[in-house]
């Protein structure tokens, strides 16, 4: 699976791992927020004496050490003050450390938080092209491991391996300070060849961990579409199928987990032998020192205190670098999809679209989603408030792409759409989606209850209101007879329900969203003739006053349309009446007759079954 941040374009240049820290610093250093910036601070304070501490506790180690070996200082007194000390000092290092982490978490949690928000409703504003091209499962796991990779580089990063660093520093310093160069040098270069080697070899194992996170994703994207797809799966018998395809990426990523932990343990061996050597040489200096009387007992155990406390945390120094160069990599390609061209945008003195009657206007408008395919050609109509006009014509011609340049989720490449006289690409995106309502063919629904599926229309609504717009769609009588009744779950994109239940729910959320404007987009096609005829009429009272956009397929229920526009290969062959239409003998008069025909043969059909005799399958009618 590519990079999802890799294939729009972007706002600014290539992305590197310094950008995406620079990324992420407003989130810690918020404008407006004296608490947040307050709380960095004070936790700095904390990690500053924490640290401070920290490198002091060896020589409080040595000092007892020298008290207890020397018999002209009391045994009782002097050894226990120092060891209270000692212990103080232990206590007080480890508090400190917790202060910073507990005053610092709010800060932490809250930069997780902005910028996971911000993602997300950003995502919502990038036009249909990219969420058509999307793969969701890859989608959710970018902004996931961005989230924790935040996380992991501010718990990690910043209070780890930056603190360590200046420890290291100020170790030497220490070393070159009660002893000599020598065992700085030794003790600095020790330090530095066992990072070159960490972040030599970590570097070189990014590879199989970067397979593993790509096999990952890829295995996760086809275990959620495979799943989505459950019943198309169960249709054609693809279990094994699917299986091959979700163990294929599950292999890759053995295979590279495999190599990951070989190279891992190549690491391992190589950062101990590098501390032994370190460790031993200094051993060996400081025990010669103690020998010829330059250096104290206590100054021997001061040596070790100090490397095996550099080295403790340096042990994990591989495992943090590598975490944070994936964090890195995880933030960059989360704040990869915050730089995404959103397409569609507002003006900078876009105003609020004024509703006066509802009138839509589509004047000579043309369209493509690619130069070579135009979708739209010089295409002009014109729906008046109150009235109600329908769009036929094969697939392919162009219908539905009209319902998403009304409702802007694409702008037009020529011409221009008037609602009311304004040109909705001079107004807000929202107002002019707020002033229209959708019934879509393909009805989706949110794993919720059927309350909160018809209530998304609009959130605000009383029970009452919902109720009434259930009654106004034919289904609350349904509804009713479930044992959970509004309270029943629809499953997984409404699973639960049949298509014509679900289209049901549709047109309830649309009645209820209670929109200037309308649009069926084939609002009817999944229900039975009874059911049909029963929601258009309840359409044709909603629609009564106000202006409505049906996009049809089935001739017979926009044969009342104030008028019917044909479009064949995005162009307006055809316009008038249903009865105007027919005396031309067109294009809509052979598709009433073809549609005619195939009603007639499904009768037919239907009563020859009855009969018990043999019959013939009718063609299927455009």
């Amino acid at each position: 699976m590519r990079s999802l941040a890799a294939d729009a374009p972007k706002k600014k240049g290539p992305r590197n791992d310094l950008r995406t820290l620079k990324t992420l610093m407003p989130y810690l250093w918020p404008k407006n927020a004296l608490e947040m910036r307050t709380r960095v601070i004070i936790a700095m304070l904390f990690l500053s004496l924490a640290k401070g501490i920290n490198v002091g506790v060896p020589v409080l180690y040595k000092m007892a050490i020298d008290a207890i070996s020397d018999n002209t200082i009391s045994i009782v007194v002097v050894p226990i003050g120092i060891l209270v000390a000692y212990g103080l000092a232990r206590v007080m290092a480890l508090a400190f450390g917790e202060f910073r982490d507990a005053i610092f978490a709010k800060v932490a949690q809250r930069a997780i938080r902005e910028a996971g928000l911000k993602t997300f409703r950003h995502l919502h504003k990038l036009a249909l092209r990219f969420h058509l091209d999307r793969q969701t499962g890859g989608l959710s796991r970018a902004v996931e491991r961005g989230t924790k990779g935040i996380d992991f580089l501010l718990n990690f990063m910043l209070f780890n391996v930056l603190p360590t660093l200046l420890e290291i520093l100020l170790v030497c310093a220490i070393m070159w300070g009660l002893f000599n160069f020598w065992f700085a040098l030794v003790t600095f270069v020790t330090v530095g060849i066992y990072i070159y080697w960490t972040v030599a070899v970590t570097d070189w194992r990014l590879k199989y961990r970067r397979t593993m996170n790509k096999m990952d994703g890829e295995a996760t994207t086809k275990a959620i579409d495979s799943l989505l797809n459950y019943e198309t799966v169960k249709y054609f018998g693809n279990e094994e199928h699917e299986a091959r395809r979700f163990d294929q990426a599950l292999k890759s990523y053995e295979t590279a987990a495999v190599k990951s932990k070989v190279s891992l343990s190549m690491l391992n061996v190589g950062q101990g032998a590098v501390i032994s050597i370190g460790m031993t040489a200094l051993m060996i200096m400081a025990g010669f020192g103690v020998q010829d009387g330059t250096m104290t007992l206590g100054d021997f155990v001061l040596v070790n205190s100090y490397l095996i406390q550099l080295f403790l945390p340096l042990n994990f120094l591989g495992f943090v670098y590598r975490e944070i160069k994936q964090s890195l990599t995880d933030m960059d390609e989360m704040f990869g999809l915050l730089e995404r061209e959103t397409e569609i945008e507002d003006k900078s003195d876009a105003s609020e679209l004024t509703i006066t009657g509802g009138e839509v206007i589509f004047e000579n408008v043309s369209f493509h989603y690619e130069p070579a395919r135009p979708i739209l050609k010089d295409m002009s109509l014109s729906v008046k408030p109150g009235q109600t006009v329908a769009i036929v014509g094969p697939s392919g011609a162009g219908k539905s792409t009209i319902s998403r340049l009304l409702y802007r989720f694409y702008d037009v490449t020529g011409g221009r759409i008037l609602i009311d006289g304004q040109d909705i690409r001079d107004v807000t995106q929202d107002s002019v989606r707020s002033a229209i309502g959708i019934v879509p063919q393909d009805t989706v629904l949110f794993n919720d209850t059927i309350y909160y599926n018809i209530a998304y229309g609009r959130p605000t609504a009383s029970p009452s209101e919902i109720e009434e717009a259930a009654r106004l769609a034919s289904i609350h009588d349904f509804v009713r007879e479930l044992p959970e009744g509004y309270n029943t779950r629809v499953g997984e994109r409404g699973l639960k329900l049949s298509g014509g239940e679900k289209q049901r729910v549709a047109i309830a959320r649309t009645i209820l969203k209670g929109p200037e404007i309308l649009i069926f987009d084939e609002a009817t096609s999944a229900l039975d003739t009874h059911t049909e005829k029963e929601i258009q009429q309840s359409l044709r009272e909603v629609a009564a006053e106000r202006t409505a956009l049906v996009i049809a397929h089935r001739l017979s229920t926009i044969i009342d349309a104030d008028e019917i526009i044909v479009l064949e290969k995005g162009s307006v062959v055809e316009r008038g009446t249903h009865v105007a239409l027919l005396e031309q003998k067109g294009t809509y008069e052979a598709m009433w007759a073809r549609q005619q025909e195939a009603e007639k043969a499904k009768e037919t059909l239907a009563r020859n079954l009855d009969e018990g005799e043999p019959v013939e399958e009718p063609e299927a009618a455009e």
